[in-house]
């Protein structure tokens, strides 16, 4: 589908009640393509409020919430561009730099990649020199000088391709056979939530339904599917079988299983996560509902925990960012790096 201008995209605020469309956002989507812009301050009813595009909030007394939604068809697919900077400006993957060199991958290559594991890396070479872009830092490091960069990605304004012209795009949705399986009735999806539980993808909470998925599912098993639950917006990936949440990077498992069968709804092994607290405590991980409120619960660490025992995993509480790293056990505060003791219990 599309909005009523005829635009893929649709940009709005969330005012502490309810998600509210912002009027001529093709003005926000015009400098959010452009891999240099930052962010854009916009007139509301309040007086200004500044969008941080790499971060994706508000600068605002009462909008503290944006998303950026896409609307599509089920065979559509946005262009998205990856960007390095240079000494001097923000440059495409497979341009040509200012000094001259270009590397050998594209945009399209890195995003097969992204899509692939979001919160992995891949690795190219451009002369004698290696490099590794970061997802999750978005990062690109020299591997022999250690010299780092930032990484953008950012979509390529009203491009979308369609139909067979995304046949050789991997992460794409593809036509469907001339007769397809009619399986949604047979099959449903559910996600990991809360306290172990797996839930049923169901309406109005969820924007998607269990057969709506199944039928995505049944176009093409390797595609990825955006959606939005509440006030947050996600991406399911049936290749990794999980979703992500777009704005903190939450991973959840995700499952597809017979209807038929009986479900085994009660619990994971339940292991519980705490960190060690300013007054010497330990405390639970608890998502909260507030500004000040945690993006990840025990249960959502544990999940992730599953995926790479040896991995992080990056959340939000109150106003800080923190990276959680399960080799270390340790949670460290991007801003003010300070660290705190973290542990797994297991009864």
């Amino acid at each position: 589908m599309a909005t009523a201008s005829g635009n893929q995209f649709e940009w709005q605020l969330f005012n502490g009640r309810e998600w509210v469309s912002i009027l001529n956002d093709f003005v926000i989507e015009a400098h959010y393509c452009q891999p240099g812009a930052n962010g854009i301050t916009i007139n509301l009813d309040m007086g200004p409020a500044y969008i941080d595009f790499d971060e994706m909030t508000v600068d605002s007394l009462d909008y503290f919430s944006i998303r950026r939604n896409t609307l599509l068809s089920y065979n559509q697919k946005e262009v998205m561009g990856w960007y390095y900077k240079d000494n001097h400006r923000w440059c495409e993957y497979g341009s040509q730099g200012s000094d001259g060199r270009s590397s050998l991958i594209k945009s399209d290559f890195i995003e097969q990649k992204y899509n692939s594991n979001p919160r992995g890396s891949v690795q190219f070479a451009v002369g004698t020199m290696s490099y590794k872009v970061d997802f999750t830092a978005m990062s690109q490091t020299n591997l022999s000088t250690h010299m780092s960069r930032k990484v953008r990605r950012r979509p390529k304004f009203n491009e979308v391709v369609t139909g067979s012209s995304i046949q050789n795009r991997s992460t794409t949705l593809v036509s469907p056979s001339a007769n397809p399986t009619n399986s949604s009735s047979q099959h449903i999806w559910e996600f990991m939530g809360d306290e172990g539980i797996w839930t049923e993808y169901q309406k109005p909470e969820c924007s998607l339904d269990s057969a709506e998925i199944e039928r995505l599912y049944q176009l093409n098993p390797q595609c990825q599917v955006s959606f939005t639950a509440r006030r947050f917006s996600y991406t399911l990936y049936f290749s990794g079988m999980y979703q992500l949440n777009n704005k903190y990077g939450t991973k959840r498992a995700v499952r597809r299983i017979a209807s038929g069968i009986q479900q085994t709804n009660s619990t994971l092994p339940p292991a519980h996560w705490q960190f060690m607290d300013m007054d010497g405590q330990w405390k639970d991980y608890k998502k909260g509902g507030s500004r000040g409120y945690c993006s990840v619960s025990s249960q959502d660490i544990e999940a992730q925990y599953q995926q790479d025992s040896t991995g992080t995993l990056r959340f939000r509480a109150g106003r800080f960012n923190y990276e959680l790293d399960f080799s270390d056990m340790t949670q460290t505060n991007l801003s003010t790096n300070t660290s705190r003791s973290v542990r797994r219990i297991q009864p």
